[in-house]
């Protein structure tokens, strides 16, 4: 058995981006979608997602690269000591902090929290928890995150590492573009088994893993048909981030600009379920994983 959550990101980021995902779901094969609380165009993302009761919601938890709901002060260790009012830049220098022991966790619960409940608060029925540059695949950051998520009565969770063999090696060969990119989500598989532990005596649900990480930004149609006809057995995510590359998005703070549009034409490719179906993959959404965990 093979099914697939096909789960955009960023939600609420932009207006364009909240109105591609909107159409990636309408018309095309995204089945899940995760929200950013403090993102400029959340606003408008609330009632958009009230009106797709068939599309589940979860919290892009930023921890990196964007705006707190917290008071900075609250948050030294992820935002500095002059108190910007906003995160620390660079995920290099996020994950050596991390690593280090130089990042509160008691920070990032409460951030975390205060993220989750902010989307609760706005009558979202949040249905998982994902973090904006998957910074959670490191214990340090994992381990507060579910003890909020937790608390917030949000029990699944972005499962950030890949297969083994996310490409065949004749497609990885055909785009050396990739193979940086390839060599540092396979280094960092090293922290998967400690993953999976964490998630499971934490009591929560998630993938067999996640695909698409590695083609962010790159991803095309032929990419899309390849993933496809390699995903392993058992269930997985792919990570998706369509929008528009219009004047709002070249303002905001992203290197994922043209590859958005992109993305949207391939999520809403006429041929698009039929290839997942051709393959044998069930399309689901977050709120199905729980159902079957729960069962």
């Amino acid at each position: 058995m093979r099914r697939l959550i096909v789960n955009a990101d960023d939600f609420g980021f932009t207006s364009g981006v909240n109105r591609a995902i909107v159409e990636a779901h309408m018309h095309g094969i995204v089945s899940s979608s995760t929200l950013m609380a403090s993102g400029a165009a959340f606003a408008e993302a609330v009632p958009l997602a009230k009106k797709l009761p068939q599309l589940s919601i979860g919290c892009h938890v930023v921890l990196i690269d964007g705006e707190p709901v917290l008071n900075a002060s609250q948050l030294p260790s992820l935002t500095g000591r002059n108190h910007s009012q906003y995160f620390r830049n660079g995920l290099k220098m996020f994950a050596a902090r991390a690593l280090a022991g130089r990042i509160d966790e008691g920070e990032i619960a409460a951030e975390a929290s205060a993220q989750i409940r902010k989307l609760q608060a706005a009558g979202i029925s949040v249905s998982h928890v994902d973090t904006h540059k998957h910074t959670h695949l490191f214990p340090q950051i994992l381990r507060p995150l579910l003890r909020a998520a937790g608390e917030c009565g949000v029990r699944a969770i972005r499962n950030p590492f890949g297969p083994r063999l996310p490409l065949r090696s004749s497609q990885l060969l055909a785009r050396p573009g990739l193979w940086a990119r390839c060599a540092e989500v396979h280094v960092l598989r090293r922290f998967a088994a400690r993953f999976r532990k964490c998630v499971d005596d934490a009591g929560f649900s998630t993938p067999d893993g996640t695909l698409g990480i590695e083609v962010t930004g790159a991803l095309d149609e032929t990419l899309f048909r390849a993933i496809a006809g390699s995903i392993p057995e058992g269930t997985w995510e792919f990570v998706c981030h369509p929008g528009y590359n219009d004047a709002e998005l070249q303002r905001a703070r992203t290197r994922l600009r043209e590859s958005r549009e992109e993305e949207l034409r391939v999520l809403t490719l006429p041929g698009a379920r039929d290839l997942l179906a051709r393959e044998g993959i069930e399309l689901i959404s977050y709120h199905e994983l729980g159902k079957t965990a729960a069962s």
